[in-house]
């Protein structure tokens, strides 16, 4: 038998920083618990931060999760249906799709700028919109008379981007308008890439997908029958249990059957503010607050910087990629950034940031509290760039039935920041960053003459062998 010489693998060089890393997946955990602590299941969850630059990924974690060194030797049947069970094998982060709320809102804000609506002007804020039978409130039924867009963004008032959406609805024809009418809140979204893939280099990556007139019909095509089935038999199973229930379904689904394609001025209403039936990802929303932060480049994000062959040599460098540039004009960016910085010193995410040394690290960041369909507690949002006057990073954290975005992930996110940009306290030290030097690392390992990979200050890198047996 012929044998061959182990041949020494190439290694990859991650975008992830390790100790940045562990205090992200540390504060995620933080983030589920302090939901626990407030009766709330707080039963998964995902942050991303991402170097808003070049779409570098810094830290991703997922919750719930695992140990990954279970796989070394084996697992037994019972630990692998443990972990299927759990839900741990799929990542949040850019598996999972979530409402994101008002997160959602700096996308209606951008399609109002594109559409002609005044960012300076006043609106109404009234506590709540009736339209027929149903009515749409604002958060806690919170009213605030006639105030400025950017005070709408800093308190999340719901009934403010409701007036907005109704307008764009009616003017593109409101029930008459078909499939191809204008829908610039979807457009918008679909724009800043929260109806496709990142491209992130990892597989298993969600589509996401946004509500709209055009998702609407294609969702009636592929449920219609369905639909006139159930409104023709009445739901004889759940009739003989629950009569009423069954007449409330039966009725929906004849409803649903006869137009269910219809963009109804609801629909568009729960659009504006990340409901309804947009989805994202933890990923694409760090994506799109990235794309803002830069000045509208929306990049693809990279979990891998390079590759080094086991001689030292670089194998292949991966230069950042730019995916698109989103039409939004320098005013309404600059104009969503300052309202975005009012949201933490004196909006929905001013508490988890009070004490923080805001004049030297201004916060940028949006709350959002996802409502879900059934009995379930809403999901906990807070998206955010820094420095919001020269941003380096976006962090983006969310936690299922974590409820407030404030309470919940707004404390997490914090101390990410805390750790990233070296704050204690009230004061600002680079050289106590989680970071080395204070940034991400630039320069790219070296490689010893006995394999031995070494980080660029000399400490061990972790690096992991990408092919063949060496490392």
């Amino acid at each position: 038998m012929e044998e061959k010489p182990a041949i020494a693998g190439d290694y990859i060089v991650s975008t992830i920083d390790a100790r940045l890393q562990y205090v992200v997946e540390q504060q995620l955990v933080a983030a589920v618990q302090r939901a626990q602590a407030q009766g709330y299941p707080g039963d998964s969850g995902a942050a991303v931060v991402v170097d808003v630059r070049n779409g570098h990924i810094l830290a991703m974690a997922s919750y719930p999760t695992y140990d990954p060194s279970i796989w070394v030797g084996g697992v037994t049947a019972k630990q692998y249906q443990d972990l299927m069970d759990s839900d741990a094998l799929s990542s949040n982060a850019i598996q999972g799709l979530f409402a994101p709320g008002s997160t959602y809102k700096v996308i209606s804000t951008a399609a109002a700028a594109r559409e002609g609506f005044s960012l300076y002007s006043k609106y109404q804020c009234p506590n709540q919109v009736k339209l027929g039978t149903q009515t749409f409130r604002n958060f806690e039924s919170a009213g605030y008379g006639p105030i400025t867009l950017k005070r709408a963004i800093e308190v999340s008032c719901n009934t403010v981007f409701y007036g907005i959406a109704d307008k764009m609805w009616t003017d593109a024809g409101g029930n008459d308008a078909d499939r191809n009418s204008a829908d610039p809140i979807a457009e918008t979204a679909k724009m800043f890439g929260l109806n496709s893939k990142t491209g992130i280099d990892l597989p298993g990556e969600a589509t996401g997908r946004v509500s709209s007139r055009t998702f609407k019909v294609a969702n009636w095509e592929q449920k219609r029958d369905t639909w006139c089935a159930n409104a023709i038999s009445g739901y004889p199973e759940t009739r003989k249990t629950n009569p009423k229930q069954a007449d409330y379904f039966t009725a929906l689904d004849r409803e649903n059957c006869a137009d269910g394609f219809r963009w109804r001025e609801g629909d568009a209403l729960n659009a504006a503010i990340g409901q309804g039936d947009t989805a994202v990802t933890p990923l694409q929303m760090a994506m799109a607050y990235s794309a803002i932060a830069n000045g509208g480049t929306l990049y693809q994000p990279q979990m891998v910087k390079a590759i080094i062959g086991a001689d030292g040599r670089v194998v292949d460098e991966i230069a950042p990629v730019v995916t698109d540039r989103v039409d939004v004009s320098r005013t309404a960016i600059s104009f969503i950034t300052s309202a975005l910085r009012g949201v933490t010193t004196d909006g929905s995410g001013e508490t988890p940031f009070a004490g923080f040394p805001l004049n030297q690290i201004p916060i940028a960041s949006k709350t959002g509290s996802a409502q879900v369909t059934g009995n379930k507690v809403s999901t906990s949002w807070f998206a955010s760039f820094a420095p919001a006057n020269k941003p380096r990073y976006a962090v983006v954290m969310m936690v299922t039935q974590g409820g407030t975005g404030s309470k919940t992930s707004g404390p997490s996110v914090r101390k990410i920041y805390e750790e990233l940009f070296g704050v204690t306290g009230t004061s600002v030290n680079p050289a106590q960053s989680v970071l080395i030097g204070g940034a991400p690392l630039k320069r790219l390992p070296s490689v010893r003459p006995d394999g031995t990979p070494v980080a660029p200050r000399g400490k061990m890198s972790g690096l992991s062998s990408a092919s063949g047996g060496g490392g």
